[in-house]
Formats: C-alpha cells, structure tokens, sequence
C-alpha cells in the first residue's frame, strides 16, 4: 500500500477484551478532544505515531471518559 492509499488516521480504542485499532477518514482529532466510537465517549490522550509498521498516519491513543 502507497503513502497515498493511507490518508487519514487511526484510533486506538480500549475496550474490556483489550485494544483494537479503527481507521478514520479526516483529520486526527486533537488531545483531550472528546470522540464517539460505538456509541461509547472516549478523551483523546494524545496523537502520536501509528503503532502499525511504516505506518505514516497519526495515530490517537483513547481513553475512556
């Protein structure tokens, strides 16, 4: 996959059975932003690199509101 297939960016979502990783279209959301994934609220710890190898996009790292 080409830097140009792989805009946006990506959430790491905690959940009881651990972390998963969702792809977003659009821009990163900023830290301590509030986000909604699955009907759940989360606050934006940080934006930081994707955890995914060669990996260009941001990554935002999630915590539970």
């Amino acid at each position: 996959m080409s830097d140009d297939d792989r805009s946006g960016y990506l959430l790491f979502v905690p959940s009881p059975q651990g972390y998963r990783i969702e792809e977003r279209d659009g821009a990163a959301p900023a830290r301590d932003e509030r986000v909604e994934v699955d009907g759940g609220a989360f606050i934006v710890s940080r934006v930081g690199a994707s955890p995914l190898p060669l990996d260009p996009r941001p990554c935002a790292y999630l915590l539970s509101c």
